[in-house]
Order: structure tokens, then sequence, then C-alpha cells
């Protein structure tokens, strides 16, 4: 009977030099190969060729490397590149690399699927079929990565926890794979260029900012009254805005971190004056910025862009209070890629 074996990244760099004591090797064993895994990205035992034959071997008797692989890349008139990432169990996530002048963006995933139910996401279309491990969503960012140096001949600059799922659902994966791609073993990058995007769940806001970690915040949000949210993210019933309120003060309060508020605005559903107030007042609780995003229509139905006109009207309600708006036009249309709201056509 064949027995399934444990992909070796699972391990810590301690398991590691136990495991060789434990097969009668030097310890120090464990050192290389969790340098090769993380720091060299290797994708075989056979790359490890700093190892003997033998040693390879019987990694290879015990262990497994379950790494992604880029089934599909698309890149976008403006050169945004959609990655269709297929796991080792075959199923498929979506990553993004966003350019700009100045910097390029990793936005990757952290579900297959998601177990919310925003009405605007193709996403949420689908169930949610597993987590992502900690190293699938590292290989997501060395992809982007290695995308980053070759199309715009400089590395990646940030990361945003922006596609398919709930980052804050697979919580403690998500701060692995963070705490790797921060480590200087891994990519070395400042948490401050990472930023987790989250639907709103409350107790875990306040789990983050007890565990004072150190990457930014960012909140759909996409309304600030109850009724109207309630609407479009049917799940945050649960979660009402209250709540969210007093998780974001503590989030602050503990972190002195300011949040990021993501918020469509859709026509005839929060293009209207009592939701712009409502926004300006919500925004008045903790220090914040708003993202407005220009939204990708995913079919004919009810959530339509609003109009442009709608949209000053949100800038111009939020600056004149002194907060910070910015607008966010959609990337890759062409490709259909638009970060959040993924659609995991192949799986």
């Amino acid at each position: 009977m064949q027995i399934d074996k444990k992909d070796i990244r699972s391990l810590s760099k301690e398991q590691l030099r136990d495991f060789f004591v434990s097969n009668s090797d030097k310890s120090f064993r464990g050192n290389q190969v969790y340098e090769w895994l993380w720091s060299k990205g290797a994708h075989h035992f056979d790359d490890m060729t700093n190892l003997s034959k033998k040693t390879r071997a019987m990694l290879s008797d015990n262990f497994v490397i379950n790494h992604i692989k880029v089934d599909t890349m698309q890149r976008s008139e403006d050169g945004t590149v959609k990655n269709a990432v297929r796991l080792h169990d075959g199923l498929v996530v979506e990553s993004v690399l966003i350019p700009t002048n100045t910097r390029t963006t990793a936005c990757v995933s952290s579900q297959v699927g998601c177990s919310l139910d925003c009405n605007f996401c193709a996403t949420a279309r689908l169930k949610r079929m597993r987590n992502l491990e900690p190293a699938e969503i590292y290989d997501q960012v060395i992809a982007i990565d290695k995308e980053s140096r070759l199309y715009y001949n400089h590395p990646l600059s940030n990361i945003v926890f922006m596609g398919m799922g709930e980052p804050l659902m697979n919580y403690n994966n998500v701060i692995k794979a963070i705490d790797m791609i921060t480590s200087k073993e891994g990519l070395g990058m400042s948490p401050k260029r990472i930023t987790v995007s989250t639907s709103g769940v409350p107790k875990m806001i306040k789990k983050m900012a007890d565990d004072e970690v150190k990457f930014k915040l960012a909140v759909s949000l996409h309304s600030a009254i109850d009724e109207i949210r309630f609407k479009i993210m049917p799940f945050t019933v649960n979660f009402p805005l209250a709540e969210l309120r007093e998780s974001l003060e503590y989030w602050y309060y503990k972190t002195k971190s300011k949040v990021t508020y993501e918020y469509v605005v859709w026509k005839d559903i929060n293009d209207n004056k009592e939701s712009i107030d409502a926004l300006v007042k919500f925004c008045k609780y903790v220090p914040c910025k708003v993202n407005l995003i220009e939204y990708n229509p995913i079919d004919d139905g009810e959530f339509q862009q609003a109009s442009e006109q709608s949209i000053n009207a949100y800038i111009k309600a939020l600056e004149s209070n002194g907060i910070v708006a910015k607008v966010r036009r959609s990337r890759g249309k062409d490709i259909d890629a638009a970060c959040g709201q993924l659609a995991n056509k192949e799986a």
C-alpha cells in the first residue's frame, strides 16, 4: 500500500535537523535542505546539488515537495500578468502581478474558492474547497517575483492578500507564509509592504492586533450602512458594523497602524448621499484612507459600476473631511484579471 508522503516544507528547520540526526546524519544537513527549500526555491530533491545522491534518495523516500505550477500566464495590454496556478492536487487558484511606474504588486490567493457569500464577487460563486498551505502561498509570491524581475527588471515591491479566499479564515497558514516571506531565510521583504485584506471578521482583527503583526490591514467595507452591507455581503449579518468598528478601534489602539477601506460604488446600491455621509462618519472612528475601486462586472445583474459623477461625489465628501481617498482603476480588463474578484474557471 502506498503511503502519502509529507510535504517537506511543512517541517521547521529544527524538525529537519532532528530528521537527519535520527537517520544517523549531521544536523547541519537540515540547514542545507532548509536553504534549498526556501531561499533557493528548489522544486526537486535532485536540485540540491551539495547533498549526496544517497541523501537526496533518502529525502525522496520520505518526503515530497508539493510545488505549485503556473499552468497558464496571460499578459494584459496594461502590463498586468495573471497566473492560473495549479496545485499538487489539481485544484487551481489565481494570482496577479500588477505593475505601476514605480513598483510591482503581487495579488495572491489564500484559499481555493471562498466560504463567504459576497454577492458581487466571482470567487464567492465557488464553494471553498480548501485552505492553501503556507508554502503554496509563498510559491505564488516567488513566481510573481520572478515575473517582476523578468518583465520589469526589478524585484517584487508589494504583496496584497486580495485574491481568492478570505485570509482571516486561513489565519495560521497566512501568518506562517508571511513569516517566511519576511524572513531573511525567505524573501526578506518588509512586512510594511504587505497588506492583508479582509471582508471584516472582528474577532480575527482583534487577534491580529494581539499578535502584534507588522503588516497593513485593509477592510472590504463597501457600505457603512448595515442594511446595505447585509444585502451585498450577507455573511456580515453576523458581523454588524458596530462590532467591526470596535475591532478596528482595538486594532489601531494596539498597532497604531491606519486602516485602508476598500470600497466599490455601485449604481443604485450605494451611490447616494446617505451612503456617502455614512462612510464619512465611519472613517472618523479610526485613522484611515479609502480606496474607491472601479468595479469589473461579472454579469449583467444588479451590480454595475456607478457613474463618474457618483465617484467624484465620494471623493469630494471624503477629502473635504480630511480623509485621504484614491480611485483604483480595474487592471487587466482584457484578460479578466481583477484583484479580489478572481474567478477560478479551471477548477
